[in-house]
């Protein structure tokens, strides 16, 4: 029993020795540990630095050329917007101006022939009415004939245009007529010839004759009135060459009168033969109404051009503004990419401020962008 107690004394020490010296291994080990997992930290950490400021000057560049290619972008974006306006303002000013230009001659060509309308008018108010006695102006048929003409040619020049009529006209049968009327159709051409059949109708008022020769007198002037008619009729009534009637010119108005008043029968005489007595008070009436029919038909005309271009102006207009909804919509459409590409520019500057205060919260930055991406 005592021998066996010293050797179980000297297990126990040898154990106890074993166990301290595995204990010391243990503290040694531990302490080794915990300087490697501090070594192998720091170097960690050394290189997450490293990869932050590689990952940081990546994003920079790449914020600076993003940025750069956008500032191009809306340049040329602003450049183009800027010339397609250019083009169009020019177009539409130069379409106005022709417009506006054909426009005012329009105007100014029916304010030339309305400023000639009105001169012979003028004329026509300005004409002196005073007559002398027919007995001591004129002696003998030839004078007297030659005063209806020129009294005739002196009405018609001054009530209508040059174009209107012709002096001395000679019709297609060789009869040379005083003067031709030229009006539109129907009407046509119409023959104006001038008589005065004077001398009988002095005897019908001579105060030193006989009731006998004065009756004779008047028969014998209504005999000069109709034969008058009758030669008016048979040369200067041609249809179609000329309209199916004429017009007798008398250049008193008290031979007009005296047949009018107590010859009714010549009157109707001439009206069944188509011819048309007047005097220089009623051919006045009959050449204003000839010059308001032509007034009239070139009033038309000229309304028509005015029409016409107005129209062409209003197609123009039309035009302008089609043109200009298109430009409105693309300057609105423009105007509407440039808040776009502003918007997504700031959406990338604050992810650059993100990325520069290291906020790098994966799961969030992920949730962010699948709502920016489903705003966009």
């Amino acid at each position: 029993m005592m021998s066996g107690t010293p050797l179980i004394i000297t297990a126990a020490a040898v154990l106890l020795v074993t166990m301290a010296f595995l204990v010391i291994r243990l503290g040694m080990l531990s302490t080794m540990v915990r300087e490697l997992l501090a070594q192998q930290a720091r170097v960690m950490e050394d290189k997450h630095r490293d990869m932050l400021k590689d990952l940081h000057e990546g994003l920079s560049k790449q914020g600076d050329r993003l940025s750069e290619a956008l500032g191009k972008t809306s340049e040329q974006l602003r450049g183009t917007v800027e010339m397609r306006l250019d083009q169009i303002s020019g177009h539409v000013t130069e379409r106005l101006d022709e417009g506006f230009k054909k426009t005012n001659e329009t105007f100014t060509s029916v304010m030339t022939r309305l400023a000639t309308i009105d001169e012979a008018q003028k004329k026509i108010d300005s004409l002196t009415t005073n007559m002398v006695s027919l007995q001591e102006l004129l002696g003998d048929k030839r004078s007297r004939g030659a005063f209806g003409e020129v009294q005739l040619e002196a009405l018609v020049r001054n009530v209508l245009p040059a174009s209107a009529f012709t002096m001395q006209h000679t019709l297609s049968n060789g009869s040379r007529v005083d003067c031709v009327l030229r009006l539109p159709p129907p009407t046509g051409m119409v023959a104006v010839d001038s008589k005065f059949p004077l001398e009988n109708f002095h005897r019908m008022f001579d105060r030193h004759a006989d009731d006998a020769s004065r009756a004779l007198a008047q028969k014998q002037f209504k005999a000069d009135v109709k034969k008058h008619v009758d030669d008016i009729a048979s040369k200067y009534i041609l249809p179609p060459e000329t309209c199916d009637g004429a017009v007798m010119f008398l250049p008193a108005e008290a031979v007009f009168a005296e047949i009018h008043a107590y010859h009714s029968d010549v009157v109707d005489y001439a009206m069944q033969k188509q011819v048309w007595i007047v005097s220089p008070t009623t051919l006045m009436a009959v050449l204003n109404t000839a010059r308001a029919v032509l007034k009239d038909i070139e009033t038309r005309e000229q309304v028509h051009i005015i029409k016409h271009e107005l129209s062409r102006l209003g197609r123009d207009f039309v035009r302008f503004d089609e043109r200009m909804k298109k430009l409105a919509d693309h300057i609105r459409q423009a105007n509407q990419d440039v808040e776009d590409v502003h918007i997504s520019s700031r959406k990338i500057s604050q992810r650059f401020a993100r990325i520069d205060a290291v906020d790098l919260d994966v799961p969030e930055l992920k949730s962010n962008d699948a709502l920016e991406s489903g705003e966009d």
